[in-house]
C-alpha cells in the first residue's frame, strides 16, 4: 500500500516537472508584454525572432526593437549620447513615424529611460511618407529593453488612426500629456494635451491643418511641409498642436472627418484604418 501511494506522488511530481517549461514560458511572455499603465492589455508584438540578445521584437509598420547594452566609444561619441547612457534602445520602421513617437512617448513614462535621437527617414516602403529611427537612452540595459518592448506593445494602438489608401494616407494622434518623445520630435509642450493630423498627398495635409484650428481653440505647435519642417521631402503636410485636451480631441476628429471624404475622392476607396481607431 505505501509503495502504491509513493509511486502515485512521484508521478505526480513528474508530470508538474514536465509542464513547468512551458508555463514559465508562458510567464516570461506575458512579463514582456506587460506595460506599467496596460498590464491587462493583449500583447501583439512578435518578441520572437532571430535568437541574438540584441534581438528585442518587431512589430506593425515593419518596425524592429533592438538593443545594445555596451554601446561602442566611437559610436557613442559620433551619436553624441550622454556618456552616463551606455546602452541604448532602438526603433527603426520603414511606414510611419507618428505612430511610433507616440508609442515611444508612453515609453519614455514608463521606464528610466531618455529619447536621444528621432529621425524621420524618407521611405513608407515607397509611399507618400516616412519611417523613423529612434533611439533610447539607458543607465541600464534592463531599462533600454523595456523601453523598446513598451513601444512595440504600443504600436497596435497608435496605428489605429492611421488611413490608407492606394492614392495616398491620413494619421491622427493624441495623447492627454506629451512627454519626452514628443518635445523631441516635434516641440511638444511636456504635460500638455497634444495632437498631430497629417495628410498624403501635401495638398490633403494643408486641408486638415486648417480644419483642425478652426474646429477648436488649440495652439499650433508646428506645421511641417515637403520642404520644410522635417518632413524628409515625403508629399505630406503635418499639423502639430496643443491645448485642453478636449480641444485637442475636437479638432482631430473634425479634420479627420473631411480627411476621410476627400482622400476617397481620389481613387474611389474607403480609406479604413489600420487596426482600430483609439481617439
Amino acid at each position: 500500500m505505501n509503495e502504491d501511494l509513493m509511486q502515485k506522488i512521484m508521478g505526480e511530481v513528474m508530470k508538474k516537472m514536465a509542464d513547468a517549461p512551458e508555463v514559465q514560458k508562458q510567464e516570461v511572455q506575458e512579463e514582456k508584454c506587460e506595460s506599467k499603465e496596460e498590464a491587462k492589455a493583449p500583447c501583439t508584438a512578435n518578441f520572437t525572432g532571430c535568437g541574438l540578445t540584441e534581438f528585442v521584437g518587431t512589430a506593425i509598420g515593419s518596425t524592429i526593437g533592438l538593443v545594445i547594452a555596451n554601446l561602442d566609444a566611437g559610436i557613442h561619441e559620433a551619436l553624441k549620447i550622454d556618456p552616463k547612457y551606455r546602452s541604448i534602445g532602438i526603433i527603426g520602421d520603414r511606414t510611419g513615424a507618428g505612430p511610433q513617437i507616440f508609442a515611444a512617448d508612453e515609453a519614455v513614462k514608463a521606464t528610466n529611460s531618455e529619447i536621444v535621437l528621432i529621425e524621420l527617414p524618407r521611405d513608407t516602403e515607397g509611399g507618400a511618407g516616412h519611417g523613423s529611427l529612434i533611439i533610447f537612452g539607458a543607465e541600464d540595459v534592463s531599462d533600454a529593453r523595456r523601453a523598446v518592448e513598451v513601444t512595440l506593445k504600443e504600436l497596435d494602438r497608435t496605428f489605429g488612426d492611421v488611413y490608407g489608401t492606394s492614392a495616398g494616407h491620413l494619421e491622427f494622434q493624441y495623447t492627454a500629456r506629451a512627454s519626452y518623445a514628443l518635445n523631441k520630435a516635434f516641440g511638444a509642450p511636456i504635460g500638455k494635451s497634444f495632437g498631430i493630423t497629417v495628410g498624403a498627398p501635401a495638398a490633403i495635409g494643408v486641408l486638415l491643418a486648417d480644419t483642425a484650428v478652426k474646429a477648436a481653440n488649440v495652439d499650433v505647435v508646428g506645421v511641417s511641409t515637403p520642404g520644410n519642417g522635417g518632413t524628409s521631402f515625403s508629399n505630406e503636410v503635418i499639423l502639430t498642436f496643443s491645448g485642453d485636451s478636449g480641444a485637442v480631441r475636437q479638432a482631430i476628429i473634425a479634420a479627420r472627418e473631411v480627411g476621410l471624404k476627400v482622400l476617397k475622392t481620389l481613387d474611389g476607396t474607403e480609406p479604413t484604418s489600420t487596426t482600430v481607431p483609439y481617439i
